[in-house]
């Protein structure tokens, strides 16, 4: 069984308006957090992303720093953009 991350919140953590950089933090449906910096302009592009260390990764199960989230980087801006979480973060 392959892992597949389920966006279930977004919110705002952090922002440069006047350069067009946000940082949010993205609620998984199992529990995990992570944290991503974008980058507004020209478009919304993810520029990083990062387990929160709350959780134990639900991939390699390593309770310390991991990169198993940048793998997944790619369905997590669909779902984004599929979802239009970023506007609804930014609305709040």
């Amino acid at each position: 069984m392959s892992y597949r991350p389920i966006i279930s919140n977004v919110e705002e953590a952090s922002n440069n308006e006047k350069d067009g950089l946000y940082e949010f933090i993205i609620y998984l449906a199992d529990g995990t957090e992570c944290r991503t910096f974008y980058n507004r302009y020209p478009e919304w592009k993810m520029t990083n992303i990062s387990r929160l260390l709350k959780t134990p990764c639900p991939i390699c199960r390593k309770d310390f720093i991991c990169k198993c989230m940048e793998n997944f980087g790619g369905v997590l801006q669909q779902q984004i953009t599929d979802n239009e979480w970023l506007e609804k973060a930014i609305a709040k």
